[in-house]
């Protein structure tokens, strides 16, 4: 019996293991996910200074102060950032100060240096008047020193990293990206820019699409290989792959026919199946399994269509998984026209999603087979729809995956 596709998601998602954290620098987080909290080791600001370049000074000093009667004050001394202030604001004084010094004792109120006659007089005329501590960054008033910074399961983007690099945080524990080896089979492939010698020879284009894909999700795979369809030859590349390997994935090879191999080699290697085939179209012949120490392993069909639908929506999740970080989000689009749904089948359809008047909509490929890979040229989702006797009715809501190096595109609202 064939195993749902919402079965077969939930297997999944109880069977990846998370991969152990470790200790990174700051240079190697990008892309990684946090495998603990972090929090504030001190405050931010550390201590309360000037937000602009200008003169700290009491506000009390400059009631009404204006450009026909300025206020003039005595300057007593120069704070750069970086160094601390040796003098106290006392009546009639101020502070040249630079963005990001310390305030002087006594001061309260920054004004900025375009509303005075300018820096490196002994006195300083005032032209106007701002709020009583305009100008000032407090002590902690970003963060306390022990509040939560980061929480488990971050994705560490540049904005993360740089919050990290603010509190003087040189690394930090996270997930390793998850080793990835990719395997190819077929005899009648060939790579891209080598000569087709027989009438029935074809472009191996899945071992260029998973590559692609793992480094769209930011995973630079340790392993990547094409075997012909000999047993000898894919039991010792199956083998180094298991051996080097956080996940294997495959494409071909995992059907019924007479030069199937991959599923006897992975069951001789000890591989124990989770579930093969799943009720969906394209991809029913979806191979999950795990290794002894429970290590995930697919085996996806080789058509292109059908190899990248199972990579987007059970490998995706699997390497997510692995990392601790959340699985990609799917949307709800309207059907721009009537789906055609499979009577027995799940269905999976490359597609676009765009908004338009503030709804989502969707459309699918006329390409509808699984072999015809042009079918994912400009697509940016997989739209999907249970098994139903009868196509899904335009306006129908359905559930779409979103493809992460795409965007969806906006449209007006016909008047």
């Amino acid at each position: 019996m064939m195993t749902t596709v919402d079965e077969a998601r939930r297997i999944i998602r109880e069977s990846v293991p998370r991969l152990p954290g470790r200790y990174q620098s700051l240079s190697c987080l990008q892309g990684r996910v946090l495998a603990e909290d972090v929090v504030a080791p001190m405050s931010m600001p550390r201590f309360t200074n000037a937000a602009m370049d200008g003169f700290a000074l009491r506000h009390s000093d400059i009631a009404g102060a204006d450009p026909e009667a300025p206020v003039t004050l005595r300057v007593i001394a120069e704070v750069a950032a970086g160094t601390v202030p040796g003098e106290q604001v006392r009546p009639g004084t101020c502070v040249q100060i630079m963005t990001g010094a310390p305030m002087p004792d006594g001061a309260d109120t920054v004004i900025p240096f375009e509303q005075t006659s300018g820096f490196n007089t002994g006195e300083v005329e005032i032209f106007s008047v701002p709020k009583k501590g305009a100008n000032i960054r407090h002590a902690g008033e970003e963060a306390e020193q022990g509040e939560l910074l980061l929480n488990r399961g971050s994705v560490l983007t540049p904005g993360e990293i740089a919050v990290l690099a603010a509190f003087g945080i040189a690394g930090a524990v996270a997930s390793d990206q998850p080793r990835i080896a990719l395997i190819t089979v077929g005899s009648e492939l060939r790579l891209p820019g080598e000569p087709l010698d027989g009438a029935a020879e074809i472009y191996n284009s899945n071992s260029s699409m998973m590559e692609a894909l793992s480094r769209a999700w930011g995973i630079e795979p340790i392993l990547l290989r094409h075997v012909p369809d000999d047993r000898e030859a894919l039991r010792s590349e199956l083998s180094s792959a298991l051996a080097s390997s956080d996940i294997l994935v495959t494409a071909g090879g995992i059907s019924t026919g007479e030069y199937d191999y991959v599923q006897e080699l992975l069951r001789e290697a000890g591989v124990i199946p989770c579930f093969w085939t799943v009720a969906q179209k394209p991809g029913k012949p979806l191979y999950f399994g795990l290794t002894g120490d429970g290590r995930p392993v697919f085996a996806l069909p080789g058509n292109p269509v059908s190899a990248i639908t199972c990579f987007i929506e059970y490998v995706v999740p699997a390497l997510c998984l692995m990392q601790g970080r959340m699985v990609p989000e799917m949307v709800t689009a309207l059907l721009e026209e009537p789906f055609p749904s499979d009577r027995k089948r799940h269905r999976f359809l490359p597609g676009t999603v765009r908004e338009e008047g503030g709804r989502l909509m969707c459309g699918f490929s006329r390409k509808v087979e699984s072999h015809m890979i042009t079918a994912l040229a400009g697509a940016n989702a997989i739209i999907e729809a249970p098994p139903s006797p009868e196509p899904v009715p335009a306006g129908t809501p359905v559930t779409c995956s979103l493809l992460p190096w795409q965007f969806f595109s906006s449209a007006a609202t016909p008047s």
